[in-house]
């Protein structure tokens, strides 16, 4: 098994890409958390059991694989970079023979679902997600029904601004919703620039996404999911003309908002989330 080189020193990270003619790419927004204590901080908030089954999204050179592997879960790790991928296979090898690590490489939006279908959801759901997937991926599996026991992820502060944002706030967004419909939001550890190599202009946050034991229902999640996001899609406009746009009938957006009880002339971000869901089962009785 290849050793992995220090996870605390840029200079040795730096020196082992250019030893394998790898570079970062910004692209995959691909940055190392360099600062120990604080990859063990944010570990140690998923208090894993050995055999817990945990997805790693974007494992990089394996800093955080380790930490996990360490504790006796069963890993599968998703890694788009081919570089990256190589490096992490040799470097946990003998945790593969065990059964304990698993590769799927690829661009983890379109291989995250055949990944449950084959082997099912995992327990927790982990990953230092850029800017430009976090939506997308979190948002993807919440919409199609998946909610992981915990779901831990590291991403720009405005974005987790965004995950905790209420009613009301300008930080309120379809993404702020999705998430606080399906789960419990806490903020972990907020971490500067400096925490990482190369370092971002940007601070980063750490949040732990528990399931709501209350799950609020709705007759048709999908058009709830739907729904929201064209009601968020221009922000400046009211909830009846998207509602319109949405239904293609500006009568069945009116009734739909008359239904629920809701004046047509807010805007989405003013709404709670009670009052989304049952606009949303409205609009599914008017179509």
């Amino acid at each position: 098994m290849m050793k992995h080189p220090d996870y605390n020193s840029p200079t040795e990270l730096k020196n082992f890409l250019e030893s394998r003619n790898m570079a970062m790419q910004k692209k995959f927004g691909q940055n190392f958390l360099v600062n120990g204590d604080a990859r063990k901080l944010i570990i140690d908030t998923l208090q894993i059991k050995p055999g817990t089954k945990i997805w790693e999204i974007g494992p990089g050179l394996g800093a955080m694989t380790y930490e996990i592997l360490q504790t006796g879960a069963e890993l599968t790790v998703f890694e788009i970079d081919h570089g990256f991928a190589a490096a992490i296979t040799e470097f946990f090898a003998d945790y593969k023979e065990q059964g304990k690590f698993k590769l799927v490489e690829g661009d983890v939006l379109k291989t995250w679902k055949k990944e449950l279908q084959e082997n099912g959801k995992p327990d927790y759901f982990f990953g230092n997600l850029p800017y430009n997937i976090a939506a997308s991926l979190v948002g993807d599996t919440i919409e199609h029904g998946v909610r992981f026991d915990k779901m831990l992820i590291t991403v720009q502060k405005e974005v987790a601004q965004r995950i905790a944002a209420q009613a009301g706030s300008k930080d309120c967004s379809s993404f702020s919703v999705l998430c606080q419909w399906a789960y419990n939001v806490k903020p972990v550890v907020t971490l500067s620039g400096g925490n990482f190599w190369p370092k971002p202009n940007v601070d980063s946050r750490a949040v732990l996404l528990t399931p709501k034991q209350e799950f609020p229902g709705c007759s048709d999640p999908l058009v709830f999911a739907k729904m929201q996001r064209a009601l968020f899609s221009a922000r400046r406009k009211t909830i009846k003309n998207n509602l319109t746009n949405f239904l293609g009938s500006s009568e069945k957006a009116a009734e739909a908002i008359a239904l629920a009880g809701l004046a047509e002339n807010v805007r989405a971000e003013a709404l709670k989330l009670e009052q989304l869901l049952k606009l949303s089962d409205e609009v599914c009785k008017v179509k």
